[in-house]
């Protein structure tokens, strides 16, 4: 069985964001879609109420995709105040904080890149050994719905499984990927501390950063409506 992953790159979300890197055989970046302008593509959220690190990206219309997105000339400077939120002094001794620090101090050029960077540094610091790879190089066919879409990205990768975040529960429908031959699991909800991960990566270790991630790869049970008729219920599995 191989296990695919498809989400939009988000700028050091939360860290169960990053269960999909650990659990999955294939990580896609989508960036075949719309630029969220207020999402988490582009925003991380810090601890305390309303404070952000948010990547400057130049003007764009409305429309632009995710893979059109620019960081704006003077990206460097900017980001480089506001990473003045983060724990002081930003130590940078370990790999993972140098390779992180080194990251912030050299945002420029097209956006996806830089996102797909923090993901490889992240899975290989913690050795997630998942395939990475984006969306807008499969030359998807125009028309696709949010739906049809996964399944397509799925199937072109192999996938027999395609696994989702628990907030994706409403957005997909287990009889649709069963016909299409792919089984669908979502994530249980995150339940570990980690919740603002950039802070967190210069405040704690690696090895307790990673436990976090990968003791949380369970899947919700599969509702028993939604099983196919003669099948017994099926509990949270973890990925072997």
């Amino acid at each position: 069985m191989k296990t695919v992953a498809v989400m939009q790159p988000y700028f050091f979300p939360y860290a169960g964001y990053y269960r999909l890197l650990a659990a999955a055989d294939t990580f896609v970046i989508l960036d075949c879609v719309q630029f969220p302008r207020r999402g988490r593509v582009h925003r991380c959220a810090l601890p305390g109420t309303g404070r952000w690190i948010t990547l400057p990206v130049e003007p764009a219309p409305r429309d632009s995709l995710i893979r059109e997105m620019r960081l704006a000339p003077d990206a460097a400077e900017r980001l480089r105040a506001q990473c003045r939120k983060l724990p002081s002094p930003m130590h940078g001794d370990t790999p993972l904080r140098r390779q992180v620090a080194d990251l912030l101090a050299s945002p420029e050029g097209p956006l996806v890149p830089y996102l797909e960077r923090s993901l490889r540094i992240v899975a290989e610091a913690f050795g997630f050994a998942c395939q990475i790879c984006r969306s807008s190089d499969l030359d998807l066919p125009a028309g696709l719905g949010a739906e049809q879409r996964i399944i397509e990205i799925v199937r072109r990768h192999g996938g027999t499984r395609y696994i989702n975040s628990p907030g994706g529960t409403d957005l997909y429908n287990f009889d649709t990927f069963r016909r299409a031959g792919i089984e669908l699991k979502f994530l249980t909800p995150y339940q570990g501390g980690n919740t603002h991960f950039l802070s967190a990566i210069f405040e704690k270790n690696v090895a307790d950063l990673c436990g976090d991630i990968a003791g949380g790869c369970t899947f919700q049970p599969v509702p028993a409506e939604e099983l196919p008729e003669g099948r017994s219920f099926r509990g949270d599995t973890r990925k072997p």
